[in-house]
C-alpha cells in the first residue's frame, strides 16, 4: 500500500507561507522564526506516521498554534526588565507614552496577545489562517460550537479594547 501524501519538501513549501503569518500574528515576528522552526521540526517528526487522507493544512496549523501557545506560556515566566521599578503598576510595564501614539495594527495585534489563549487562536486561526470553525476546533482541541463561541468572544473582547 502506498501513501498518498506528498514528498515533505512539497509539503513544507506549499504551506510554509500560511504557517508564517498565523506565527508572526500570534507571537510577533521576534518569536516567530523560533516557532516557525519548531513546527515543522515537529512536523518532520511525526509525517511519517500521517493518514493519507489527513487534511495537512489544518494538522500544520494546530502544530503551529500549539507552538505559538508555548511561546506564550514561556514569556510569560520570562522575568522583564524595567529601568524604573517605581514604574510598574498592577504586575505590567507602562509602556504606552502619551507623546508617541500607537500604531492602530499594532494596537489590534497588542489586544489580540493580551486575549486568553484559546480565544487568541480562534481570531488569529480565523483570520490570518482563513481557517473554518470546524478546523479551528480541531486546531485548538475543542468542539465547532466551542470554537465559534472563542471566537466570538474574542472579537467582543477585541471591538471594545480597540475602538474603530
Amino acid at each position: 500500500m502506498s501513501n498518498a501524501l506528498p514528498p515533505f519538501q512539497r509539503f513544507l513549501d506549499s504551506h510554509r507561507d500560511v504557517v508564517w503569518r498565523v506565527l508572526v500574528s500570534a507571537v510577533g515576528p521576534d518569536e516567530a522564526e523560533e516557532c516557525f522552526q519548531e513546527t515543522f521540526i515537529a512536523a518532520l517528526r511525526a509525517y511519517p506516521r500521517l493518514r493519507a487522507d489527513s487534511n495537512l493544512r489544518a494538522w500544520v496549523l494546530t502544530i503551529a498554534s500549539r507552538k505559538a501557545l508555548d511561546a506564550h506560556r514561556a514569556r510569560t515566566r520570562r522575568a522583564l526588565p524595567v529601568e524604573d521599578v517605581t514604574a510598574v503598576q498592577d504586575g505590567e510595564t507602562a509602556r504606552r507614552s502619551a507623546a508617541s501614539p500607537r500604531e492602530p495594527d499594532r494596537e489590534l495585534w497588542d489586544a489580540v496577545k493580551k486575549l486568553p489563549s484559546r480565544q487568541r487562536s480562534a481570531v488569529v486561526l480565523r483570520f490570518v489562517g482563513d481557517m473554518p470553525h470546524r478546523e479551528i476546533a480541531q486546531a485548538i482541541g475543542c468542539s465547532e460550537e466551542a470554537a465559534r463561541r472563542s471566537l466570538h468572544e474574542g472579537l467582543v473582547k477585541l471591538r471594545k479594547a480597540v475602538p474603530a
